[in-house]
């Protein structure tokens, strides 16, 4: 692969990502450590400045030969530009990702922009390979990519369809497959599933989606402490999802090192709440964090989570809540982030119309941040 190819050249590499789970995934493929963008970039908030900061820049760059950013699509703007200016003068950059995917929660559409500019060298891997062929849901991630509806009529194999037309049935029908259909038939566990949709309101959105999992995969019980903070109630055993970046909140791992910092769309599990129901903590795969009252506002339940905020993870099986929603979200770039977050298993439950009607409208958001334009300016200088 590139990482052993670039480490045979005796080049230093770093391999990193946007998010912790894209991390992870991306630490387990190459076999060596990987860490999120912020980590690498040593980020903190400057309280007298009022803004964060990053230990690694011009003047204190990384000390790498070749960093390798996977899930490309997921940076925005001002990450870019700071990791840009941490790289020291001959490193080489190698971008990874999917520019159909949805694009950066903040400003920009960067790595798009850096495809459609054709300033810089691209390889688009289109081949399907034919182990790949034989998935439902590969095949179902390419249909709607050339805005079609996948084949719904799967009997077999890894791409299921239920179809259920009022929202009541459908909330019902994920909250089976979750606490028993699938551990039961399938041996898939809870905690290997996760339920996606496309918005926060309403009966199919995830505020009501995770009252409903939550009451069925871990109600209450006398010997498990819970918290409410409120319209919330966190509960030991919970999955829970940090929905804001935090470069304060203290970690320690099971080895002793301590640091700092919590990131947007890190997930992990409430593993401890104290008698006086004032600290709640929270294991985020090897790192424990403790939140105080206060700080309950940057938690939501996890059991169903937002296609946006699921973006750059990969889970084992995933069930996608097809009901309609506002128009700009029934979009195709949402419908095929959803698909391509399932290793092993998918399964959309609800409206085959709600899922035709997001295959076929290619909505994208318009960005206008000029970075395009100044790429190509910048090369006709040269």
């Amino acid at each position: 692969g590139i990482v052993e190819l670039l480490e045979r050249m005796g080049c230093k590499v770093e391999l990193t990502a946007p998010t912790g789970r894209a991390a992870m995934r991306l630490g387990e493929a190459c076999a060596r450590e990987a860490q999120t963008i912020h980590r690498l970039l040593g980020t903190s908030f400057n309280e007298e400045l009022g803004e964060v900061t990053f230990s690694k820049n011009e003047k204190e760059p990384l000390e790498a030969d070749a960093v390798i950013v996977d899930e490309m699509s997921m940076v925005d703007l001002s990450l870019m530009r700071a990791l840009l200016s941490a790289l020291r003068p001959g490193c080489r950059l190698v971008m990874v990702g999917d520019a159909d995917q949805l694009p950066s929660v903040g400003a920009g559409n960067v790595f798009s922009d850096l495809i459609r500019s054709r300033c810089l060298p691209v390889v688009a891997l289109t081949q399907i390979f034919r182990q790949a062929e034989q998935s439902a849901i590969v095949r179902g991630a390419h249909a709607v990519n050339r805005g079609e509806l996948p084949d719904l009529r799967n009997r077999g194999g890894d791409f299921f369809f239920l179809r259920r037309q009022n929202e009541e049935a459908l909330v019902q029908t994920i909250v089976e497959l979750c606490g028993t259909r699938l551990p039961n038939n399938m041996g898939i566990a809870a905690n290997q599933i996760q339920v996606l949709t496309p918005t926060r309101k309403g009966a199919a959105g995830t505020a009501a989606l995770n009252r409903a999992l939550q009451a069925a995969l871990n109600p209450p019980r006398p010997d498990k402490r819970e918290k409410a903070f409120g319209d919330t109630v966190f509960r030991q055993g919970d999955r829970v999802m940090q929905i804001k970046n935090d470069y304060d909140i203290l970690w320690q791992k099971s080895d002793g090192a301590v640091g700092t910092g919590v990131f947007n769309g890190d997930v992990g599990t409430v593993t401890e709440v104290d008698p006086a129901g004032e600290l709640l903590t929270v294991l985020f795969d090897d790192r424990l964090a403790t939140y105080t009252g206060e700080m309950l506002a940057e938690l939501e339940l996890a059991y169903a989570v937002t296609v946006h905020k699921a973006q750059g993870s990969e889970y084992r099986a995933v069930i996608i809540a097809a009901a309609r929603c506002a128009p700009t979200l029934m979009v195709r770039n949402v419908l095929y982030t959803a698909i391509t977050r399932a290793r092993e298993l998918l399964i959309c439950v609800g409206d085959e119309r709600v899922l035709a009607q997001m295959a076929a409208t290619d909505r994208r958001s318009r960005r206008y941040s000029g970075l395009k334009v100044r790429l190509r300016e910048g090369r006709d200088q040269t």
